[in-house]
């Protein structure tokens, strides 16, 4: 092997590396910038996101952002969160070899979800085995712990199990004190549920501190300040 070649072959593997590293942090980094957004979802702000989502390129870090904004659309308009589930399930698929692991899986419970709510799937157990299926992907990543947390809060009995999604919660919420995810609307949303997981359990001091705790954190949280809180503190 000429020496040019081998030297071609280390770059080319360099480069490969590198970019297994970039896609297996993507779930972090790419939120370091997210102030704006951050901004809008702490505020209910979801034109913000709809900007963003008509806009953006297709990448690992706008599925996060299309996955909550289908979310939304469902509480407030269901004729259109239809299209946008849609688009979500379609970029899912296309840049399914770049997103980290368990992140596929994750991706396609909601859409799962999405569909039942949309009476448009007869699936009703699927979502929540893939998303435990993601857990079983990344142990470590607070994404899918978070995510997992959810569908076990809202699965109903006996397939939810509020001590099991706390406790993805909290540890998912270890994962998140990293500096560089203070900017991702997954976190502020992680202690929002420990904190309602707390109150589902009775301990409603619990709640309440907990609640306090993210509003010293974030403290133009709308839901939390002006609704959650309050109506916690009179119970």
């Amino acid at each position: 092997m000429r020496p040019t070649d081998h030297h071609s072959q280390i770059r080319a593997w360099g480069y490969v590396i590198v970019a297994l590293c970039i896609s297996l942090s993507l779930s972090a980094q790419s939120f370091v910038a997210d102030r704006g957004l951050l901004d809008a979802y702490l505020q209910n702000d979801m034109s913000v996101w709809k900007a963003h989502i008509d806009t953006a390129s297709v990448t690992p870090h706008l599925l996060a952002y299309e996955y909550g904004y289908c979310a939304a659309l469902m509480e407030t308009d269901k004729n259109q969160a239809s299209p946008y589930v849609d688009m979500f399930r379609e970029h899912i698929e296309f840049i399914k070899e770049t997103l980290p692991p368990g992140h596929y899986q994750m991706y396609m419970s909601a859409v799962y979800v999405y569909k039942l709510r949309l009476h448009e799937s007869i699936h009703p157990f699927k979502a929540l085995s893939l998303a435990k299926e993601a857990v079983e992907y990344a142990p470590n990543d607070p994404m899918t712990l978070s995510y997992c947390g959810t569908a076990l809060f809202y699965a109903p009995k006996p397939f939810g199990n509020k001590n099991d999604a706390l406790d993805l919660f909290l540890r998912a919420e270890q994962l998140f004190k990293d500096e560089q995810w203070y900017n991702c609307w997954w976190r502020p949303a992680t202690l929002m549920y420990i904190a309602q997981c707390y109150e589902k359990k009775g301990k409603t001091s619990e709640a309440i501190n907990r609640a306090k705790a993210l509003l010293a954190e974030y403290p133009d949280y709308l839901y939390i300040r002006d609704t959650y809180l309050p109506n916690l503190i009179l119970q």
